[in-house]
This record gives C-alpha cells, sequence and structure tokens, in this order.
C-alpha cells in the first residue's frame, strides 16, 4: 500500500487534493533502535511507516520498559495523545528495524484543517480508529490469554513477527521470556 492508496481507503479527497498533500510529506530514514519520539517530548508530527517496525512503549514506576504496541508498514504513527493535547508524551517509539518515514508536521495537518472540511472528517475517523485500537486492546488483555493474544499477533503480522525481539513480545504480552518460549512451542501455523 502507498500513502495515496491509504489517503484513497477514505474516499474523503479527490485526486488532485491527494496529490497535492502528498507533497507535503517529507522521507525519514531511521535507524534500527532511533526514536520517533522519547516519553517527555511533544509530539509535532505523524509519520506514515513505508518500512520498518516500531514499538510504543512506556516506562513503569520501577523503571521497566513497557511495550503496549506496534507498528508496521502501511500504519499511520504518532503519539496521538501529545499529538492532540500539545503536552508531553507519556510515551516511546522506538524502531526495532531500521525503518523509512513518510513524515508530516501538525503546523502543516492545521493548516489543512482550515482549508478543507475533508481534513475534519479524516481527523474524526482516525480518532474514531485510535479509540476502537484502544478498546480492543483493553479488552484483549482482560479477555485473552498469553497464548491467545500471541496466536493474534501471528495471525495479523505473521511476516513481521520474527523481526520483534522476544523481550519486547513478551512485555507486549504481559509475560516473562521464558513463559513465550513455551507458547511459541506449542503454537505453529
Amino acid at each position: 500500500m502507498t500513502l495515496q492508496d491509504y489517503f484513497q481507503s477514505f474516499n474523503l479527497f479527490s485526486e488532485n487534493e491527494i496529490d497535492l498533500f502528498l507533497q507535503l510529506f517529507e522521507i525519514r530514514e531511521v535507524s534500527k533502535n532511533e526514536y520517533f519520539i522519547h516519553e517527555g517530548e511533544k509530539c509535532k508530527e505523524v509519520a506514515f511507516i513505508l518500512s520498518g517496525i516500531f514499538r510504543s512503549f512506556y516506562t513503569s514506576d520501577d523503571g521497566k520498559d513497557m511495550t503496549y504496541c506496534f507498528r508496521f508498514p502501511n500504519m499511520m504513527m504518532a503519539a496521538y495523545s501529545s499529538f492532540v493535547s500539545g503536552s508531553p508524551s507519556r510515551e516511546s517509539m522506538q524502531a526495532i528495524t531500521d525503518a523509512e518515514l513518510l513524515i508530516l508536521k501538525k503546523e502543516l495537518i492545521d493548516g489543512l484543517v482550515q482549508d478543507n472540511i475533508n481534513w475534519t472528517k479524516f481527523l474524526k475517523i482516525i480518532a474514531e480508529q485510535e479509540y476502537l485500537e484502544l478498546e480492543n486492546r483493553f479488552f484483549q488483555l482482560q479477555r485473552d490469554n498469553a497464548a491467545q493474544r500471541y496466536e493474534t499477533l501471528l495471525k495479523n503480522h505473521p511476516d513481521y513477527i520474527q523481526n520483534i525481539p522476544l523481550q519486547y513480545l513478551a512485555s507486549y504480552l504481559g509475560i516473562t521470556q521464558r513463559h513465550l518460549s513455551r507458547i511459541r512451542k506449542e503454537i505453529s501455523f
């Protein structure tokens, strides 16, 4: 999927509108282990992931990294609450592989919203998707056991899961690496 395909999928913008605002994006290379945003920084841009995998995590009170989300190619990425509120981010987003992003600055998005009502509609859809993803993750943590959560991740992203280090997968699943190794032995697709 290209960024153009992504915007076309919303059926909000004309081809000409898409062509015009695609020119506003800039390419950024991000090396493995580099950050898109650090906890405590203000998120002033969004990214469309062309290639690579990112993890979103926060630091617990006892200093542990707690991975709660992965982002894969053809997905948008931002520290959403910081982006919307202008407050410091409560999360960090780190590349776990080399990555290539298309970046759009917040001030450019704000200008697009003023010029075109469809951008307001687009941002509403994105907000709804963020909420649904958060709700889905909440229910997944409440209802599914670690093996079921691993199976869901494996089913939805089979091409990428082998590139995610075990410690991040275990943190995402809320289990130890040892428990994850047992689950991986039991599950084969």
